[in-house]
């Protein structure tokens, strides 16, 4: 476990009061479900879209919660559940930068529900009591600072608070059900069953979407109970068993009333007066019993939230996902209870119930308003839910079994795909700003080093989709038109050849791999640990200077053995080094080494590349201020396809890279006399516009030498490419001095390429 997950957890937890799954799971989760869109906001439901569209909204609706339950109750029966309840499993699911992004998501959709559910309780009493209509905003702060007190106090009191409330609210139901069953009539029950949407007073009118938007808050339930998971005796046990029940019974209340109201009330007044029909029909004149009943809905879904949103946003911070959110990661000394948090949730209850009290929104408007975007939030929320079970079922980790059997990795693709397309249809306008925001948040938590980093499932779902591809990628047959640089870069400390690594990384161009080699001489017993310390150290490396590239370290004898280790090693299954790029040697006393490395690259199909930096080196390596500079040029130095073809789509891949854009190629070429210049120049360009590169061709007429020639032509380049051939073993010497001379007093950085590649890759 990672210290993220100790902060996260109960680092008071012996001291604080544990909840078993009646109480900390189902009862929150119920009431939360059968709260105020069931008394006031059900029968709109119902009048607008008739029975048919109403049970169907219903299905849907509780059909993603139930997936999402699911989903929840696998997760949290295969891992350690601790506080932050679906904020803390799809964090360690989708990792710290999709867990912040939706957390934070999660945060705002439970706070925003605080004053969702007291401007609910607010529209029931101002209907019970038309008299209080002027103390609308009064009241809704009143309630609001009651709630929050009881909240401030602890989860312990809610708790038992809520016992008491769903005592109240069952009466409630009990007496608005039997009221419309005596009223039942078979010929209302099918006046009711189509739809006939009413005037939106937003403008035009309610649509099936619009009407699910404003419905779907009756479901959102099952976030009571998860949040509260670090306050739970056995989450494992409780999550499932609690949150499941609290679904399936929802789903029944809400169908049973859905039947009994269609048959018992006229369309008209379901739509005009949706709660007063329940409260005025109650069984035995008991609509006492149904205004309580709303009020103690009201309340505790209210108290629910307040109990839920704080401790959502402690668990975020704890995470550290934003340093700003540091301070509200403490708790109280001895419970632990998310003080601070709860300060924000109240800032934010008041800034919502301001709004509604002056737009003069206490009622109705407001309350669908609100109803609509916490829908968005909830649904992403759930959707992200069941997208972490998805990648864990699918991704086959080892660690992923869960305790919970009645899950299947496709049930929880439906959820996501289901959640998705909801808030596509309810508004794609405010879906495709939710989607840009969370993705926003998404891109910049990627940005961040996460200092208690936790483990999370990603890795498998990668790991299981590398393996599918690369087996499938085996099947299938080289050639030249699906070839990648796979770069093996020799780059021992990459700090002090920064030049090196750069240039693999640029040949790369994110078309292929980049393969940072290492070599520690000794016995592999004896520098295992060593191994896995330099292998760390060049992974450090990468992650600091952003370089997309793989780290791998050999043990050798020597530096030979090394080398023809890594040379054998590198690479898994179809996916093989094709470039080995090693440093040049300036020392004719080391030459033997670096002939040996270079035939035996050669000996297994690698083309070979060797850099020598020039006098622009740190220029080239540090851009300055992090821009890229100007006019920068690439001489190709063509001596025939041998070589020529890939030194020219190796200089086309390092203008793909931004340091290099705007960058020119020229391609030279030398010819004895002024009668080969012509044809020279147009085989070049025929050449060039066959390979669809940008280059430009240059034929240089002149018999002087040639070391003269590429001084004088290549002096304002910044890198030069020229063929070479590897050398024999008796022969190194002469071409380490020939090469030394060639070279003399040329400022440019130099690579030098020996291709073996057999196809031709320009013309592919």
């Amino acid at each position: 476990m990672s210290g993220s997950d100790k902060t996260n957890g109960d680092k008071k937890g012996e001291e604080r009061t544990r909840f078993g799954t009646f109480g900390g799971v189902f009862t929150p989760s119920i009431l939360t479900i059968l709260g105020v869109i069931m008394f006031m906001r059900a029968s709109f439901v119902l009048g607008n879209a008739g029975l048919l569209a109403a049970v169907a909204i219903l299905i849907i609706a509780k059909g993603i919660t139930f997936t999402t339950a699911l989903s929840l109750s696998a997760i949290g029966t295969n891992m350690q559940v601790r506080g932050g309840g679906a904020y803390f499993l799809i964090s360690r699911v989708l990792g710290p930068e999709f867990g912040g992004a939706i957390g934070i998501a999660l945060y705002f959709a439970l706070a925003l529900s605080v004053p969702f559910y007291i401007l609910g309780f607010t529209e029931a009493l101002l209907l019970s009591f038309p008299q209080l209509a002027p103390y609308a905003l009064l009241i809704s702060f009143a309630t609001a600072g009651l709630l929050l007190v009881i909240a401030f106090v602890g989860a312990d009191w809610a708790i038992k608070t809520q016992f008491f409330i769903m005592a109240i609210l069952a009466l409630a139901i009990l007496a608005f059900m039997a009221g419309a069953a005596v009223r039942f009539s078979g010929a209302t029950f099918m006046e009711n069953l189509g739809p006939a949407y009413s005037e939106n007073p937003s403008g035009g009118t309610y649509s099936f979407w619009l009407i699910f938007a404003i419905y779907f808050p009756a479901v959102t339930g099952i976030d009571a109970g998860v949040n509260m998971s670090g306050d739970l005796e056995d989450p494992a046990k409780s999550l499932p068993k609690g949150t499941l029940a609290a679904v399936g019974v929802g789903f029944l209340v809400y169908l049973v009333q859905a039947i009994l109201s269609a048959g018992a009330f006229s369309r008209a007044d379901m739509i005009a007066q949706p709660y007063a029909i329940l409260k005025d029909n109650a069984l035995f004149g008991a609509g006492f019993l149904v205004a309580a009943g709303v009020f103690a809905a009201t309340l505790s879904s209210a108290l629910g939230s307040c109990l839920g949103a704080p401790r959502v946003l402690q668990a975020v911070s704890r995470d550290d996902v934003l340093s700003f959110l540091r301070p509200f990661a403490k708790g109280t000394p001895v419970t632990d209870e998310p003080r601070r948090a709860l300060a924000v949730t109240t800032a934010i209850t008041a800034g919502i119930l301001l709004w509604a009290g002056l737009s003069g929104g206490s009622g109705g408007a407001a309350l669908n308003s609100v109803a609509a975007v916490i829908t968005m939030f909830f649904l992403y929320t759930y959707g992200m839910m069941n997208l972490a079970a998805f990648i864990e079922a699918f991704g086959k980790n080892p660690s992923w079994r869960p305790r919970f059997r009645f899950f299947h990795w496709s049930l929880a693709l439906l959820g996501t795909v289901g959640c998705v397309a909801a808030t596509f249809l309810i508004d794609w306008r405010a879906s495709l700003a939710a989607v840009v925001l969370i993705a926003g948040l998404l891109v910049y938590l990627r940005t961040k080093t996460f200092k208690g980093e936790f483990a999370d499932a990603r890795r498998g779902f990668v790991f299981a989709s590398l393996r599918t591809n690369l087996l499938r990628l085996a099947q299938m047959e080289e050639d030249s038109k699906n070839w990648r640089p796979t770069v093996l870069v020799f780059s021992g400390n990459p700090t002090s050849r920064e030049l090196l690594v750069s240039y693999g990384i640029w040949i790369e161009a994110n078309r292929g791999v980049v393969i940072l080699g290492s070599i520690i001489t000794g016995d592999l017993t004896k520098n295992a640990k060593h191994r896995l310390q330099a292998r760390k150290q060049l992974r450090t490396f990468c992650e600091e200077k952003s370089l997309e590239a793989i780290p791998m370290v050999a043990v050798g004898e020597d530096i030979g053995h090394g080398v023809e280790t890594l040379l054998q090693s590198a690479g898994l299954g179809p996916v093989q080094p094709n470039l080995a790029l090693f440093g040049w040697s300036g020392e004719s006393g080391r030459l033997g080494g670096l002939g040996k490395f270079l035939r035996t690259a050669h000996a297994m199909s690698m083309s070979t590349l060797l850099l020598r930096p020039g006098q622009d080196a740190r220029e080239l390596s540090a851009p300055i201020d992090g821009k890229r500079l100007p006019h920068r040029r690439i001489d190709v130095w063509w001596r025939g396809r041998t070589n020529g073809g890939l030194m020219v789509l190796l200089a086309h891949l390092i203008t793909r890279n931004w340091e290099w854009r705007n960058s020119t190629v020229r391609v030279l070429r030398v010819v004895p006399n002024e009668a080969g210049r012509v044809p020279a120049l147009e085989a070049l360009e025929s050449l060039i516009d066959e390979s669809r590169v940008e280059a430009s061709a240059v034929t240089i007429v002149s018999d002087r030498p040639f070391p003269e020639l590429l001084r004088e032509q290549s002096e304002g380049a910044h890198t030069v490419m020229m063929g070479f051939r590897v050398p024999e073993e008796e022969g190194e010497e002469a071409w380490h001095a020939g090469v030394t001379k060639l070279l003399e007093g040329l400022a440019p950085t130099v690579l030098l390429v020996a291709s073996q590649q057999q196809e031709d890759l320009l013309t592919a």
